[in-house]
């Protein structure tokens, strides 16, 4: 029997309606994805490395590496437990509920002004290339031409935000959705920051929320099912627990804050972390603009 540690509360409340069933969907060292028969939704499986994010449930495990669990098996829930084949029970009862809650954007914006400065710094200095940041070392020419439509794209979506305009925004976020390498490629991860931000409450750009929700059924073709679930989230306001500490630590912390809050978020995936964080800077650099 594993225990559950703590679990995104929509997660707990498909598994407590005791109907839910999938399949294993893929396995890592450190996260199990489930993709659930009633409409194909992804959930994760995730070990006491990563942090509470939607539709995960945080288990009381170092490693998945040890469990002999594969692809397509059948995940089913009786009497509070998840069950994976015969191989995994999982306690649900002792799980903490987790709500992702993203800041409100603050009046005062002297903390933010100074943090973004500091942020954007430190990522040019340590954050990964090879996605929105450019790689420094030598490359093949699709790698450079992906880098080249992701700044340009990345360009359009930011003029959009900045003058305030509609017209495009939509087919320009459309158009990042599964460009650039990764399981989550790195115009996604750089939409989900941009999401985040546009959903802070008070926030300049919290006039595109309707937009970011009424784009996430026409992204779902263009990427695959575990980043389609991270974009569709993100695009209702729903992201990892990292994230949200960043956002925190940008709009009302210390500089010291900011940094150590990054360096939890750049160490997400390959690249992803960093593609992440850019998209939070480009979102609050607009709200700072349309601030005034």
């Amino acid at each position: 029997m594993i225990h559950a540690i703590s679990g995104d509360g929509y997660f707990l409340q498909q598994i407590g309606a005791s109907g839910f069933t999938g399949m294993v969907h893929s396995v890592f060292t450190h996260a199990l994805n489930i993709q659930s028969e009633a409409n194909g939704e992804i959930f994760t499986l995730a070990t006491k490395a990563m942090d509470n994010a939607p539709n995960t449930l945080i288990i009381d495990l170092d490693t998945l590496g040890n469990l002999h669990i594969h692809q397509h098996d059948r995940v089913s829930v009786q009497h509070d437990q998840l069950l994976i084949e015969d191989k995994v029970q999982i306690a649900i009862q002792t799980a903490t509920r987790w709500q992702c809650q993203l800041p409100i954007f603050p009046t005062d914006q002297t903390c933010l002004k100074t943090n973004v400065v500091t942020v954007k710094q430190f990522i040019d200095l340590h954050g990964k290339s090879g996605g929105m940041k450019r790689s420094n070392s030598s490359i093949s020419e699709f790698e450079a031409e992906t880098s080249r439509l992701l700044q340009q794209r990345t360009s359009l979506l930011r003029e959009e935000l900045m003058n305030q305009r509609f017209d495009h925004f939509q087919s320009y976020a459309i158009d990042l959705v599964g460009l650039g390498p990764g399981l989550t490629p790195s115009g996604d991860d750089f939409l989900v920051g941009l999401f985040a931000i546009i959903h802070l409450e008070n926030s300049p750009c919290n006039i595109y929320k309707r937009l970011c929700e009424s784009a996430i059924n026409m992204m779902k073709p263009l990427t695959n099912a575990i980043s389609y679930t991270t974009l569709k989230k993100a695009a209702n306001g729903q992201v990892r627990e990292s994230i949200c500490l960043l956002i925190y630590s940008i709009l009302y912390g210390t500089e010291a804050d900011s940094i150590q809050a990054l360096r939890k978020v750049l160490a997400i995936g390959s690249s992803s972390g960093t593609d992440i964080a850019l998209g939070l800077i480009s979102g609050l650099e607009a709200n700072i603009k349309l601030g005034g």
